[in-house]
């Protein structure tokens, strides 16, 4: 068994592509290791752990669905079981909510099972995550919950994803007050539209749609990737502790 007890060590759900991958590879080049999860593709979870190794840090894959609550408290013992295993440790430092799916349906067509669905991913299961992962988080930890540019602007066919991501954002200022006396900083951080395989690529492969989202931002582009990872790894700086409660939103100034 090896230990680093000086070794941040990040725990990020969606963390096999995306804004996740993206996250765990900028910060293992600020020295934070990483747990990362995925739901199927092992194969994309193992791509990244490689893509952090020839950083020079450490990312082990854990499989996790997020929709299935009655999952996390065998995904905690197996959180627990990488860290002693891995790092010699009994906890980490930051927590990133970031795994999710989306569903573009319009407020009348919407039926109960994509609504079940969009509060199961992105309202219940973090939140039951969280609470089964506190105990692990170190004091002066973080927590950052991913939400969404869609709960300041209103698109059509968003109502249930936005809601629930809207909810999340009251959960983050909930926990930013009731895990404050551990020193836990908590937040939520807001993407605007990036082009990745979210929703099936809408934003990244429609040119149309890239040409509509660039005229309606200030810095006249659709975000990348790195715009989020990398504002992640800032925020999650020492230098950062005395944010909580807040939410920061990385849109390139979408509808000013």
């Amino acid at each position: 068994m090896s230990t680093e007890a000086g070794t941040q060590i990040a725990v990020i759900t969606g963390g096999s592509r995306g804004l996740g991958r993206s996250m765990a590879l900028h910060l293992a080049d600020r020295g934070v290791d990483s747990i990362i999860t995925f739901k199927g593709r092992a194969d994309a979870a193992a791509a990244v752990v490689a893509e952090v190794a020839a950083r020079g840090r450490k990312a082990i894959a854990l499989q996790l669905d997020i929709a299935n609550s009655t999952s996390f408290g065998a995904f905690a013992d197996a959180v627990q079981g990488a860290l002693r295993t891995s790092w010699g440790r009994e906890q980490f430092d930051f927590l990133v909510n970031n795994a999710g799916t989306g569903a573009s349906v319009p407020f009348l067509e919407t039926t109960e099972a994509t609504f079940d669905e969009m509060m199961l991913v992105h309202l219940k299961g973090p939140y039951f995550l969280t609470q089964r992962l506190a105990p692990l988080i170190a004091d002066g930890g973080r927590i950052v919950n991913i939400s969404s540019g869609l709960t300041r602007i209103s698109f059509p066919g968003s109502s249930a994803y936005a809601m629930m991501k809207g909810g999340l954002e009251v959960l983050t200022r909930y926990l930013a007050k009731e895990l404050a006396p551990r020193k836990i900083s908590v937040n939520t951080f807001a993407p605007g539209s990036v082009a990745t395989d979210f929703r099936g690529g809408a934003v990244r492969d429609n040119p149309e749609a890239n040409r509509q989202i660039a005229a309606v931002t200030a810095l006249g582009r659709v975000g990348l990737p790195d715009d989020i990872g990398g504002a992640i790894a800032l925020l999650l700086a020492p230098e950062n502790h005395w944010i909580t409660g807040q939410r920061i939103e990385a849109s390139g100034g979408m509808f000013l």
